[in-house]
Protein backbone atom coordinates (compact mmCIF):
# COMPACT_ATOMS: atom_id res chain seq x y z
CA UNK A 1 0.00 0.00 0.00
CA UNK A 2 0.84 3.65 0.14
CA UNK A 3 1.49 5.93 3.09
CA UNK A 4 0.65 9.61 2.67
CA UNK A 5 1.73 12.34 5.06
CA UNK A 6 -1.20 14.73 5.65
CA UNK A 7 1.05 17.76 5.32
CA UNK A 8 2.68 16.40 2.15
CA UNK A 9 -0.21 14.85 0.21
CA UNK A 10 -0.93 17.95 -1.90
CA UNK A 11 2.69 19.11 -2.32
CA UNK A 12 3.24 17.35 -5.67
CA UNK A 13 -0.07 18.64 -7.01
CA UNK A 14 0.71 22.21 -6.00
CA UNK A 15 4.35 22.21 -7.16
CA UNK A 16 4.21 19.94 -10.22
CA UNK A 17 0.56 19.23 -11.05
CA UNK A 18 0.92 15.52 -10.17
CA UNK A 19 -1.96 13.96 -8.20
CA UNK A 20 -1.49 11.31 -5.53
CA UNK A 21 -3.51 8.92 -7.72
CA UNK A 22 -1.06 9.43 -10.59
CA UNK A 23 1.84 8.73 -8.21
CA UNK A 24 0.28 5.44 -7.21
CA UNK A 25 -0.61 4.42 -10.77
CA UNK A 26 2.99 4.21 -11.98
CA UNK A 27 3.63 1.29 -9.61
CA UNK A 28 0.97 -0.78 -11.41
CA UNK A 29 1.97 0.01 -15.02
CA UNK A 30 4.88 -1.54 -16.88
CA UNK A 31 7.61 -0.91 -17.32
CA UNK A 32 8.45 0.54 -13.93
CA UNK A 33 12.11 1.47 -13.69
CA UNK A 34 13.36 1.93 -10.12
CA UNK A 35 16.81 2.56 -8.72
CA UNK A 36 18.21 3.08 -5.24
CA UNK A 37 19.12 6.73 -4.70
CA UNK A 38 22.42 6.15 -2.90
CA UNK A 39 23.34 9.84 -2.88
CA UNK A 40 20.21 10.81 -0.89
CA UNK A 41 19.90 7.69 1.30
CA UNK A 42 21.56 9.03 4.46
CA UNK A 43 18.83 8.55 7.11
CA UNK A 44 16.74 5.99 5.22
CA UNK A 45 16.93 4.25 1.87
CA UNK A 46 15.46 6.31 -0.92
CA UNK A 47 14.58 5.25 -4.42
CA UNK A 48 13.58 6.94 -7.61
CA UNK A 49 11.33 5.54 -10.27
CA UNK A 50 10.34 6.25 -13.83
CA UNK A 51 6.85 5.20 -14.75
CA UNK A 52 3.71 5.93 -16.70
CA UNK A 53 0.21 6.75 -15.46
CA UNK A 54 -2.98 5.21 -16.82
CA UNK A 55 -3.28 8.30 -19.05
CA UNK A 56 0.28 7.75 -20.43
CA UNK A 57 1.81 10.63 -18.47
CA UNK A 58 5.53 10.05 -17.85
CA UNK A 59 6.33 10.60 -14.15
CA UNK A 60 9.55 10.70 -12.09
CA UNK A 61 9.05 9.80 -8.42
CA UNK A 62 11.28 9.78 -5.36
CA UNK A 63 10.06 7.43 -2.65
CA UNK A 64 11.01 5.41 0.39
CA UNK A 65 9.40 2.45 2.14
CA UNK A 66 8.12 2.54 5.70
CA UNK A 67 6.36 -0.36 7.41
CA UNK A 68 6.12 -2.19 4.06
CA UNK A 69 4.35 0.76 2.46
CA UNK A 70 5.48 3.13 -0.28
CA UNK A 71 5.87 6.72 0.88
CA UNK A 72 6.11 9.24 -1.96
CA UNK A 73 8.60 12.03 -1.27
CA UNK A 74 8.27 13.94 -4.53
CA UNK A 75 6.85 13.57 -8.03
CA UNK A 76 7.12 15.49 -11.28
CA UNK A 77 7.04 14.99 -15.03
CA UNK A 78 10.09 13.26 -16.45
CA UNK A 79 12.66 15.48 -18.09
CA UNK A 80 13.81 14.78 -21.66
CA UNK A 81 16.73 12.53 -20.64
CA UNK A 82 14.63 10.49 -18.17
CA UNK A 83 11.88 10.07 -20.74
CA UNK A 84 14.38 8.73 -23.30
CA UNK A 85 15.69 6.19 -20.76
CA UNK A 86 12.10 5.11 -20.06
CA UNK A 87 11.15 4.83 -23.73
CA UNK A 88 14.27 2.78 -24.48
CA UNK A 89 13.41 0.39 -21.64
CA UNK A 90 9.79 0.24 -22.79
CA UNK A 91 10.94 -0.95 -26.23
CA UNK A 92 13.13 -3.64 -24.64
CA UNK A 93 10.30 -5.11 -22.55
Amino acid sequence: GFQWDEGNIDKNLILHGVTSLECEQIFFNLPLIAYEDVKHSKKEKRYYALGKTDADRFIFIVFTTRKNQIRIISARDMNKKERQVYINNEKDS
